[in-house]
């Protein structure tokens, strides 16, 4: 039970960078509205400065793999945390548009670092059979920050119409004259909760043995399974395992059975944002109003969006461990296709047919709800154990390079779409990129529930088994 409870503490610490994630990504969708106000921006102008963050997460995710590898797990969190602090208070003080992208991109490159590291570290300390569900509370803490930000946009617009704040000029402008600012800036407080928990956590054990630190590998090991057999049990897997990728760490991607899962990897990260999840937690407000709502029952429908991720996310947490990988996408993604060509329809037809808006809500959280237990479960879940241990910080940046340009080139285009395609055309076609996707899940990406890493990896290269 003591080394549970550890394990659990280990995985909730790392599962911060995960709200913190969540909190930057979903926080924008409040503001676009204000800031494009304020600054009199375009609607290219406009996604720039939803995509700016998600530049800055290509920069953070290329280079947190290879920095992970170079100084360890934990050194790279601790980064990502002071780059969420430091963009969160410069978000909030900023004069001036361009500043405002600089200190949302330096937040970005938090998230990509946060994204690559937390789930890798998470899965380096986990025991096998319950490495999918500790990997996906790093997925719930997204969820949850989604959450967090949605009530945070909520509650201070709502402060900024009813209180008065004229007797404080900081809150004044923060809360009540540019709420967008105190939207942004709230994020200090999770941040440097973060950048202080991180210091009561040890280095990944598998981390340590790669980089020849038996004895502290050793400790860490014995804290996490309290058997001194089973710890050199550990070392000895990983040290083996290791011998078998000799090569530096580019020079391991010449190997075809290496580069095979990389390249799966990178597919599944980039035609998941073309899924339509991102368009709806950036620009869900905007395109409640589109069919009708004001701005703050737009606000609201969206907390009602964010809280069935949550729960959802839950759920799936529970069972991803039991039911496996695969079966979720299977279930989730076929529920994704029926409901976004049921909102597609809705946009076409549903005004004629006297459908109100609160079809729609009910579409998007069917829709919310097939995402959260199936793709967005489990992506983060499968790129944390789908490579060897010496290549895995390097694997997982390149597939999350892919995620974050996929990421970037949805938020940017997204209110083009929205423009040029309508709202109709826009989910009709994040239906259709449903079907790749559903397709490499099933032909070329083992079930990985249950297997250890070196079980895994040995798959891949060729050596073991896939039952």
């Amino acid at each position: 039970m003591k080394q549970t409870l550890y394990i659990i503490f280990l995985s909730l610490t790392a599962a911060v960078g995960g709200f913190l994630f969540g909190y930057d990504t979903a926080v924008i969708s409040g503001t676009i509205g204000q800031v494009s106000r304020q600054f009199d921006l375009d609607a290219m102008a406009q996604g720039w400065y939803v995509g700016c963050a998600l530049v800055g997460s290509i920069l953070g995710v290329v280079l947190a793999g290879r920095l992970s590898d170079l100084m360890g797990r934990k050194k790279v969190m601790l980064l990502s945390a002071l780059l969420f602090a430091v963009s969160a208070l410069g978000c909030a003080l900023t004069q001036n548009f361009d500043v405002l992208v600089l200190y949302r991109i330096i937040g970005g490159a938090g998230i990509g670092m946060v994204s690559i590291v937390s789930p890798m570290y998470i899965s380096e300390v986990a025991p096998s059979k319950y490495r999918g569900s500790l990997v996906a509370l790093y997925q719930l803490a997204i969820t949850v920050g989604f959450l967090g930000a949605y009530l945070v946009n909520y509650q201070l617009l709502k402060w900024s119409a009813l209180a008065d704040f004229s007797e404080n000029s900081f809150l004044n402008l923060v809360i009540q004259q540019e709420v967008w600012r105190g939207m942004l800036g709230m994020e200090l407080v999770p941040a440097m909760l973060f950048l202080l928990i991180l210091f009561a956590i040890p280095e990944s054990p598998r981390w340590l043995v790669i980089n020849e630190q038996h004895a502290a590998a050793e400790s860490v090991f014995n804290k996490l399974y309290g058997i001194p057999d089973l710890a050199e049990k550990k070392i000895r897997e990983v040290t083996e395992q290791a011998a078998k990728t000799t090569a530096t760490h580019w020079g391991l991607l010449k190997n075809p059975k290496i580069l095979k899962p990389v390249l799966y990897g990178m597919a599944i990260a980039i035609l998941g944002q073309f899924m339509g999840v991102n368009a709806v937690l950036y620009y869900g407000p905007g395109i409640f109003e589109q069919s009708g709502l004001s701005d703050g029952d737009a606000l609201y429908y969206q907390v009602m969006v964010g809280l069935v991720n949550v729960l959802t996310t839950v759920l799936a947490l529970l069972i991803i461990d039991r039911v496996g990988r695969k079966q979720l996408v299977y279930f989730g993604v076929s529920g994704m296709v029926i409901s976004l060509l049921m909102i597609s329809f809705y946009f076409s037809f549903g005004e004629s047919l006297g459908w109100t808006s609160f079809v729609l809500l009910v579409l998007f959280l069917v829709y919310i709800f097939c995402t959260a237990i199936s793709i967005s479960a489990v992506i983060f879940v499968l790129l944390s154990e789908m490579y060897p241990n010496k290549i895995r910080g390097l694997a997982m940046s390149i597939a999350g390079f892919s995620l974050w340009v996929g990421t970037y080139l949805v938020g940017q285009l997204t209110p083009w779409f929205l423009e040029n395609l309508g709202p109709s055309g826009t989910f009709l076609f994040f239906a259709v990129m449903c079907l790749p996707y559903m397709y490499i899940i099933w032909k070329k990406i083992p079930e990985t529930a249950g297997k250890s890493l070196e079980d895994i990896a040995a798959y891949w290269l060729g050596n073991g088994n896939d039952k």
